[in-house]
């Protein structure tokens, strides 16, 4: 059957990971902006000061803020039809709380949407993607915080009104199932108060301003083994009250950007946090299953059908989450629907009653190794017709229009001497996954886009690494933000832009 003919094939970046020009033209700090460079081995750390004897790899990242008409015009030669990017919300509110916006912040990202409408490329935009401003963080413990909505909802209003008529798409925000993963409430809710932070592929260590043991700016006091559990059970109600009040954030600007605008089109982002049952034992498959309501399925239930569903219940009373519902809350959430799914996909793991199966790595918690799939260098398993799969389970259970908008291969590409990037395993990685788009779409799946991760060169939001390269366009720049940042095509942008041109025939 073949994809359709308006199918929208793009690339997808976020603000916080290529923006660069930190704190430039009223810019002011965002929660991304505190953490250092980190690797596979050595885990990235917050610091809340920001320190002269580290790299911040956010501060610079690929500089797309004075590449932009560079790297768009690349992007047009590939023959994008649709572009994934974010925006940097302290560029337009410095501190999340402002009385009004910042005029050049809104005036940089007009000239970027009037740029991509020059070449005729559809903009998708994420309105949050791990850079809530700092000054949230500190003032009122980031999402933790039902203010944050009122803060929330001004920006989108501000943004909705500004951009009518240069944007149609928007995402409420990024992967936002990633916000209940364990260590992860500072990275993905901006939660300051949180005595341990991180993410998958390494625990984010809170920099000790004194002496005075592990308490933070709030006075609580230090952690010791004795209350380990309780400030643990602390933080997981906390994480998961913060994912409601982005939850109500979402519906309601759902509703907003519909007032705004009938043209607008609302869609959720979902983490593709994606797991098989590990062997056939029944207590695998019931554990599968409720790995993959809880994490998978939980947001994108509350969010595409307007209200909790009822398997939740259990693991709130069986994890003690108290959430604070006011009165008017499930009314917010069963207006606020979305109008599309979207989700990231890289890899999949498997689930097990057995403890001791090994885990693989990577920035999600993909779970126990799958012995019938090959591994990445960064300990991804690559698993393309397990997208197939996931594509018919959730069309089949919402039946919304969907869009691919990560998928993507990290590789420590080389510049060669003549200036050339062979990268033939991307290729591959990409092929087999369009490959099983395509099924998808002849399975009876709505599937309306593609928009791979990282389609130019960025920092890895996991580890903060560039050597950990997604794109299809090289960027001169090392980890510690040394290089010419001059743009190379690699391989595969020559093959995606035959991948385009050709609709999905010619792979």
């Amino acid at each position: 059957m073949g994809f359709p003919k308006d199918f929208l094939w793009g690339g997808a970046t976020a603000a916080n990971q290529c923006e660069g020009a930190w704190r430039e033209h009223g810019k002011l700090d965002s929660t991304a902006d505190h953490l250092t460079l980190g690797s596979r081995q050595i885990p990235r750390e917050f610091t809340a000061q920001i320190r002269e004897d580290r790299v911040y790899p956010s501060h610079q990242a690929i500089d797309f803020y004075h590449h932009y008409k560079e790297d768009i015009a690349l992007f047009a030669e590939m023959g994008f039809k649709i572009f994934r990017m974010s925006l940097n919300w302290t560029r337009i509110f410095p501190h999340g709380d402002d009385a009004v916006p910042n005029g050049r912040g809104l005036d940089f990202y007009r000239d970027v949407f009037q740029e991509l409408k020059k070449y005729g490329i559809e903009p998708l935009v994420t309105l949050s993607h791990y850079e809530l401003p700092y000054h949230l963080a500190e003032k009122y413990d980031g999402w933790a915080s039902r203010k944050c909505i009122e803060f929330y909802l001004k920006y989108c209003e501000t943004v909705f009104r500004e951009y009518r008529g240069l944007v149609r798409y928007w995402l409420t925000f990024n992967e936002i199932n990633s916000a209940i993963l364990e260590g992860n409430a500072y990275f993905s809710a901006g939660i300051l108060s949180a005595g341990k932070k991180g993410m998958s592929a390494g625990v984010l260590r809170q920099e000790e301003e004194s002496g005075e043991g592990k308490a933070d700016r709030r006075g609580e006091a230090p952690v010791t083994d004795g209350n380990c559990k309780q400030e643990k059970d602390e933080e997981k109600n906390r994480q998961y009250n913060a994912l409601h009040h982005m939850l109500l954030a979402s519906a309601r600007a759902v509703r907003l950007a519909h007032e705004t605008d009938p043209n607008y089109q609302v869609g959720c982002m979902i983490a593709g946090i994606c797991q098989y049952p590990r062997t056939c034992d029944p207590k695998d498959m019931v554990l599968a299953q409720k790995t993959r309501q809880n994490i998978f399925w939980y947001c994108s239930d509350v969010q595409v059908r307007g209200a909790y569903p009822s398997y939740i219940k259990r693991l709130f009373e069986e994890e003690g989450i108290r959430i604070s519902m006011e009165a008017e809350d499930e009314e917010i959430l069963k207006t606020g629907c979305v109008d599309f799914y979207t989700f990231s996909y890289y890899s999949t793991g498997c689930v097990s009653a057995d403890e001791s199966v090994a885990k693989t790595s990577g920035n999600m918690i993909f779970g126990a190794a799958n012995p019938y799939l090959e591994t990445s260098r960064w300990g991804w398993q690559i698993d393309p017709m397990g997208l197939r799969y996931f594509l018919n389970e959730i069309y089949d259970r919402y039946g919304l229009p969907v869009m691919v908008v990560e998928n993507g291969l990290g590789q420590d590409d080389r510049l060669e001497e003549d200036l050339t990037i062979h990268d033939s395993y991307r290729i591959a990685y990409m092929r087999e996954h369009i490959r099983q788009m395509e099924e998808a779409i002849h399975d009876g799946v709505n599937l309306i886009g593609y928009t791979p991760w990282g389609c130019i060169d960025l920092v890895a939001a996991s580890t903060g690494e560039m050597k950990k390269r997604y794109g299809m366009i090289y960027v001169d720049v090392d980890d510690h933000g040394n290089g010419t940042l001059k743009r190379y095509r690699k391989d595969s942008f020559y093959w995606y832009q035959k991948v385009i041109a050709s609709n999905g025939e010619d792979l």
